[in-house]
């Protein structure tokens, strides 16, 4: 599986492939017929549905069949496997999207180009379209120990992998359990049930995003979820919800700042109030139980830089509109559990300039706060700027000055 230090040379020089490394001549992406193209594809669904991996451009065969003919790439080879438009092509056969970089390392001189292919999370991947002779669809592709990805085909592999989609998907709702009952813990909570309530409505609206996010690949993902001490059910009507944020909304827009929380495909669920945004890579859910849930999956440049501004509209922006929605529902002692996430954030860069940047070394990015619904209203800005100071130290971000993130929070507020 691909980590964030990767020591490229190891991989390279192995001179063997497996159920976890695939190795490619050296070609020109741009030249490659869709056969040839979907061969990478094919390669790519195998890994990220067996234990994730690697497939390296710019290794030969030798007359026995060994990759161990270190050509490298040339130039004009290397700027062929541009990630934009390999991901793109890639997620066109892939439901859902591939998480993979695309990496062009320097080993002794010589350029490679390098997929970094991550086993699922949640759902495995099925290829949804025929492409020449290469992928089928309706079929999930899997990598052998012989080194072969293939369909699955026999009831075991079929069943293994629905296995680890379980597995994971109790994981991830066991960590959302226990991340709750810690904060039930701090807060001196006894209602769990409350927790575990907010936790499956979270899961299941992560698999929806998963399942209808459109967005380029490769990605990164931001997150922020509030949810109030008490899980009552049938708090608030569905059209109270959506006059609330109707309501919120028309205060960004009193501000004169092009509100990026705008969601025009909008409509109401059994329990909620949903919407995407108008590309499709931001949505936004708002619960009866009083829960929100914002998440966006968004386009990761070559050079793995964040703008420092994004992470800091979004969040000041996010606990603005919570501030007030929650306001104008009605809420007014309440204790609120406000929770900032975001994943794929190995080795990402919080860039503002080139001498103002840092870089996070972990995957994923928790920030837990704990605010009364009268606290989060009157400093909400305050909140703000606490929450992105915990979001930057986290990419080892130093800041200027002290006052630094409140003034980048006001100034996004003002916008």
């Amino acid at each position: 599986m691909p980590t964030a230090k990767i020591d490229w040379s190891t991989i390279i020089y192995k001179g063997a492939e497996s159920d976890e490394l695939d190795y490619k001549a050296a070609q020109n992406w741009n030249e490659l017929s869709r056969g040839g193209r979907a061969k990478f594809v094919r390669h790519c669904l195998a890994l990220a549905n067996t234990k994730g991996g690697y497939i390296v451009v710019g290794v030969g065969e030798d007359h026995n069949g060994r990759p161990v003919e270190f050509t490298g790439l040339t130039e004009e080879q290397s700027k062929s496997f541009d990630p934009t438009s390999v991901g793109n092509f890639i997620s066109r056969f892939s439901d859902p999207p591939i998480d993979f970089t695309l990496e062009r390392p320097v080993v002794d001189g010589k350029c490679y180009a390098v997929f970094a292919v991550k086993p699922f999370r949640e759902l495995p991947h099925v290829c949804p379209s025929n492409c020449e002779n290469e992928l089928l669809r309706g079929v999930f592709y899997i990598r052998t120990k012989d080194a072969s990805s293939r369909p699955a085909y026999r009831a075991t592999e079929l069943h293994s992998i629905i296995q680890r989609a379980l597995r994971n998907q109790r994981e991830m709702l066991g960590r959302m359990l226990r991340g709750i009952l810690y904060e039930n813990n701090l807060t001196g909570s006894d209602d769990t049930s409350s927790g575990s309530y907010f936790a499956e409505d979270l899961l299941h609206s992560r698999m929806f995003f998963e399942k209808h996010c459109k967005t380029a690949k490769p990605s990164y993902r931001i997150e922020f979820y509030i949810s109030p001490d008490k899980y009552q059910e049938d708090r608030s009507t569905l059209s109270d919800l959506k006059k609330s944020m109707e309501n919120t909304v028309s205060l960004y827009l009193g501000n004169d700042f092009q509100m990026e929380l705008e969601f025009p495909d909008s409509y109401f669920t059994n329990t909620s109030y949903r919407g995407f945004n108008a590309s499709g890579s931001v949505m936004m859910q708002l619960w009866r139980s009083g829960m929100i849930h914002l998440i966006g999956e968004f386009e990761l440049p070559e050079d793995r830089k964040i703008p420092f501004q994004r992470l800091a509209r979004f969040l000041a922006r996010s606990i603005f509109f919570a501030a007030q929605y929650y306001s104008n529902l009605g809420y007014a002692d309440e204790m609120l559990s406000l929770n900032f996430r975001m994943e794929k954030t190995e080795d990402l860069i919080l860039f503002v300039n080139d001498e103002q940047s840092g870089r996070c070394r972990i995957p994923e990015i928790h920030v837990h706060h704990e605010r009364s619904v009268p606290d989060l209203i009157s400093g909400y800005e305050i909140h703000a700027a606490r929450f992105l100071r915990s979001a930057a130290e986290r990419f080892n971000f130093e800041p200027p000055t002290d006052d630094y993130f409140a003034e980048v929070v006001h100034e996004s507020l003002q916008r």
